[in-house]
C-alpha cells in the first residue's frame, strides 16, 4: 500500500518505487492554498473581467455547467511572469452524457511584471555573455509546481501545500499553484465571480508588440463580445468544495509469486485432447483481457483516494486504447523505466515518443502550437463531488484529460486572457450488447 493509504513509516524505502507524478487528493482541511479546489465556483483572475459565461455551456444542451475542478498552474521554469489557472467545467445532464462538449476546460493566464524584466535582461545581454552561458541549476518540476520535494529530499515527510516559510535562500520558485501564502479554505461565495489581487503594472508581451509593428488590416473582423455572467439563481448549484491535497506517486514493488503446487496442473495426468482445449482456453481468456484497463485499474488502485493525476508535459494513464481519445493518443505513449540519480529505486516515467510535441492532441485554436498533457482526473472525483447526491445516475466517465497550449498563449499585457482548451473524456465501457 502507498504511504498516501497507510499510517506506516516510510523506513523501508525499497519496497517503493516513484514516479514523476503528482497525485492530488480532496481534502476537508484547509492545505495552504485558496486557489486550487475541487468542486465550488470558480475564482478568476480580476473579478471585473471574468471570461465569456458562453465558456462554462455545455454544448449539447446549452446550459451553464458547474465546477469540477479549478488548478493553481504557474510554472515560472517554463513560463516566467505567467500566472496560470485552469478551470474545468462538467454538465449535470443525463442526456448530455457521453457526448463531446458536454466538459469543457479554460485556461486563464495573466502576464506581469516579471516577464518584462525577464526580456529586457535577455535583451541586455552581451554578445561574450551568450557565448559562455553559466551553467543553470536543475529544477525539480514537482518543487517549482506545488512545493512537494523530490521523494529522496530530506523533508519528505513535510506538507506539500504549507505556505513557504522565511529564510535566508528563499526559492524563487516557491510560489506555487497549490501552495499559497494564505490558509484560508477555498470560496464558498454564491458569486460566480470572486475577488482576486490585481496587477496594476503589466509587462508588453511579444505578442502586443508584434501587432504595434505590423500595419492593421483595412477590415478588422470585430470580436464577438463577451457573455456576461448570469446570476446565481440562474447557475447550477455548485458540487461541494474541497481543498487539495498533493504528494508524489509511490507504487509497491510488484514481484513474481511462484504458483502454488497446489494449483498446478498435473500434465501427466492429461490426455492429449484435454491439455490442448486447456492451452485453447488460457488463450482465448488472455486475449479477452484489455490490458490498458487492467494497468490503469492496477495503478489507481495503489493510491485509491486520488481525485487528480498532474505530470506537465508527460502522458495520461489511458483508460482504453480503443475508444476515439485511446486511438488518438496511444500511438505516441512510450513507457520506460530507469534508475534514479542516487542509484536507489527505479523510477518509472512516462515519455513521449521522439519528435511527438503535440501527442496527438489537436493544435491550438489561439496560436496553433501543439498541445501538451498537463493533468487528468481520476474516478474517485465522482465519488466525491457527487457524495450527497442521491441515486446511481452520476457521471460515468473514467479519466478525464486535459491538454494545454505548448505556447502558454493568451496572455497581455494590461489585462487576463482566457483560452479555451483541449479536453479528452474517456467514458466508462458499458457491459452488454
Amino acid at each position: 500500500m502507498a504511504p498516501h493509504d497507510s499510517d506506516s513509516s516510510d523506513e523501508d524505502t525499497e519496497d517503493f518505487t516513484t514516479t514523476d507524478v503528482l497525485l492530488g487528493y480532496a481534502s476537508i482541511e484547509p492545505t495552504g492554498d485558496t486557489i486550487s479546489q475541487l468542486g465550488g465556483r470558480p475564482v478568476w483572475h480580476d473579478p471585473s473581467k471574468p471570461p465569456s459565461a458562453a465558456l462554462a455551456r455545455c454544448k449539447i444542451c446549452n446550459d451553464y455547467m458547474p465546477l469540477l475542478i479549478q488548478l493553481h498552474g504557474d510554472l515560472p521554469e517554463y513560463f516566467p511572469g505567467h500566472e496560470r489557472r485552469l478551470h474545468m467545467f462538467g454538465c449535470k445532464r443525463r442526456t448530455c452524457r457521453r457526448k463531446e462538449g458536454s466538459i469543457r476546460a479554460i485556461r486563464s493566464v495573466r502576464v506581469t511584471d516579471s516577464s518584462r524584466i525577464a526580456k529586457s535582461k535577455k535583451a541586455r545581454k552581451s554578445p561574450a555573455d551568450s557565448q559562455t552561458p553559466a551553467a543553470a541549476p536543475v529544477q525539480n518540476l514537482g518543487s517549482s509546481i506545488f512545493g512537494v520535494a523530490p521523494p529522496s529530499a530530506s523533508n519528505g515527510q513535510a506538507n506539500p501545500f504549507s505556505a513557504p516559510t522565511t529564510s535566508n535562500n528563499t526559492n524563487p520558485f516557491s510560489s506555487n499553484p497549490f501552495s499559497t501564502s494564505s490558509v484560508n479554505p477555498p470560496t464558498t461565495s454564491t458569486s460566480p465571480i470572486a475577488a482576486a489581487p490585481e496587477n496594476s503594472d503589466l509587462a508588453d508581451t511579444f505578442a502586443q508588440r508584434v501587432r504595434l509593428s505590423t500595419p492593421p488590416l483595412t477590415t478588422p473582423t470585430p470580436k464577438t463580445p463577451p457573455e456576461p455572467w448570469p446570476s446565481d439563481t440562474d447557475l447550477p448549484s455548485p458540487y461541494p468544495s474541497y481543498h487539495l491535497d498533493a504528494d508524489y506517486e509511490t507504487l509497491d514493488r510488484v514481484s513474481e509469486q511462484p504458483v502454488p503446487q497446489s494449483t498446478m496442473m498435473d500434465l501427466d495426468d492429461l490426455n492429449g485432447s484435454s491439455s490442448t482445449s486447456a492451452k485453447e482456453d488460457a488463450e482465448t481468456f488472455e486475449s479477452t483481457i484489455d490490458k490498458t484497463f487492467q494497468r490503469f485499474a492496477d495503478r489507481l488502485a495503489q493510491n485509491p483516494l486520488q481525485v487528480l493525476r498532474y505530470e506537465f508535459r508527460g502522458f495520461p494513464l489511458l483508460y482504453s486504447k480503443t475508444d476515439v481519445v485511446g486511438k488518438l493518443l496511444a500511438p505516441y505513449q512510450h513507457h520506460f523505466t530507469g534508475h534514479d540519480k542516487n542509484g536507489g529505486n527505479n523510477k518509472i516515467t512516462t515519455a513521449l515518443r521522439a519528435g511527438s510535441a503535440a501527442v496527438g492532441m489537436p493544435s491550438c485554436q489561439s496560436c496553433g502550437a501543439g498541445r501538451v498533457f498537463e493533468l487528468q482526473l481520476a474516478p474517485q472525483t465522482i465519488a466525491e463531488l457527487e457524495v450527497d447526491e442521491v441515486g446511481l445516475e452520476g457521471m460515468e466517465w473514467g479519466t478525464v484529460i486535459l491538454g494545454v497550449c505548448s505556447a502558454d498563449c493568451g496572455g497581455e499585457a494590461g489585462g487576463v486572457g482566457y483560452v479555451e482548451e483541449w479536453v479528452g473524456v474517456q467514458w466508462e465501457e458499458r457491459g452488454g450488447p
